[in-house]
């Protein structure tokens, strides 16, 4: 018997900010490519769809695992509109938990460059 997929998927699972652990935020925040998506989302006016959001030269499936580290430590909401997905900044709940922390890093962040601009001249 074959399976058929209804299109239902998972609901995203974030953390309730008492759980929010600071190492978890700064493991996440490790990395420069999801610095530079937490900077961008910070730097935003509205929430951001994972592909404006991550570094363009990024492969989705890349993309995806990124968002998910950042959804597990709590620094972003998720939310699917349709066939994309929206991501907010939860800065609010982290900077009440942690005060300064994630504000700090963000301030001292350099965007990300993308590998290729080099070549690009820019």
């Amino acid at each position: 018997m074959r399976a058929i997929f209804l299109g239902v998927q998972r609901p995203f699972l974030h953390p309730p900010s008492e759980t929010l652990r600071l190492e978890s935020i700064l493991y996440a925040l490790a990395d420069p490519v999801r610095l530079e998506i937490v900077r961008r989302l910070a730097t935003g006016d509205c929430p951001l769809n994972c592909s404006t959001a991550a570094p363009a030269h990024l492969p989705k499936s890349t993309q995806s695992h990124h968002f998910q580290i950042l959804r597990e430590a709590g620094l972003v909401h998720s939310e699917r509109r349709g066939t994309e997905v929206v991501n907010v900044l939860r800065l609010d709940e982290i900077e009440a938990k942690f005060p300064g922390v994630v504000s700090t890093i963000l301030k001292a962040a350099k965007p990300l460059e993308c590998p290729d601009a080099a070549k690009r001249g820019g």
